[in-house]
């Protein structure tokens, strides 16, 4: 794609797309079956955990990550390993085999009998109001409180930022976003987190969308074109950039690219 300069007539266009699909958006409604969605699950809840299980499992076809979220019991949180296992026997979604999923829930069962996932975030998150910090410090207590290893339960949970490119953290921008926003979409359980640092949770439908439209230069899709994205959008709105989340990725996962070129 040749890169494409945006006139003040382009960004102004742009930006009155995005609050009219950011505010029509942004309704109860936009969460049903028909429109399946992590999140749709997730705000049952109003859970930290059940929402971050809802988050790292949220990669894939929208509708088979609701019917494998449907068919998880997030009481087994509360619930001996034993029983864990047993009940999880049968359980696998994509690259996580039956062990990955037993893992997962054993492991954020013993971190939320520790410490809240809030407080493990903001021990790194509020040395330098950095995400990425605050997502580093839930990563390790993960592999530190239940020290599992393989490949898909390395690609579930991630492996922690080191200060240079690389993922984009997706699940985990976007777990962020139900936490720390608050609307008719985004739960907003946690406080004392600045929406204005938070990162944009780039997936290949914002991704595309936003090279469409001019706000992403960058052709690779990775950490350095989250940092992009995110810098763009702050020019619209400084102290809630990533309320124009829910917007790009419909656009993209409605194929509405056509209307808007």
């Amino acid at each position: 794609m040749k890169r494409r300069v945006l006139s003040e007539m382009d960004i102004d266009r742009i930006r009155a797309l995005l609050e009219h699909e950011a505010a029509m958006r942004n309704r109860a409604g936009e969460l049903c079956e028909a429109k399946p969605d992590p999140l749709h699950v997730a705000s049952r809840y109003k859970n930290e955990t059940v929402a971050l299980l809802c988050a790292l499992f949220g990669y894939g076809n929208a509708a088979l990550i609701v019917r494998f979220l449907e068919s998880l019991d997030f009481g087994l949180l509360d619930a001996e390993e034993a029983q864990i296992r047993r009940t999880l026997a049968t359980h696998y979604y994509r690259f996580q085999k039956t062990e990955d999923v037993q893992a997962i829930f054993i492991a954020l069962r013993r971190l939320k009998r520790e410490a809240s996932l809030r407080s493990i975030f903001l021990s790194g998150y509020s040395r330098e109001a950095n995400v990425l910090h605050g997502i580093n410090a839930l990563i390790d207590a993960i592999y530190d409180i239940y020290p599992y290893h393989s490949r898909g339960y390395t690609f579930l949970v991630g492996t922690p930022w080191k200060g240079r490119n690389g993922s984009p953290y997706k699940r985990w921008n976007m777990f962020l976003r139900w936490m720390v926003r608050k609307d008719a979409l985004d739960m907003g359980l946690w406080k004392g987190i600045s929406r204005s640092d938070l990162l944009i949770p780039l997936d290949t439908h914002t991704f595309n969308v936003s090279r469409t439209l001019g706000l992403l230069q960058r052709k690779q899709y990775d950490l350095r074109a989250v940092f992009e994205l995110t810098a763009q959008l702050r020019l619209f709105d400084p102290e809630d950039p990533v309320r124009f989340d829910f917007a790009l990725y419909r656009l993209g996962q409605e194929h509405l690219l056509a209307a808007i070129k």
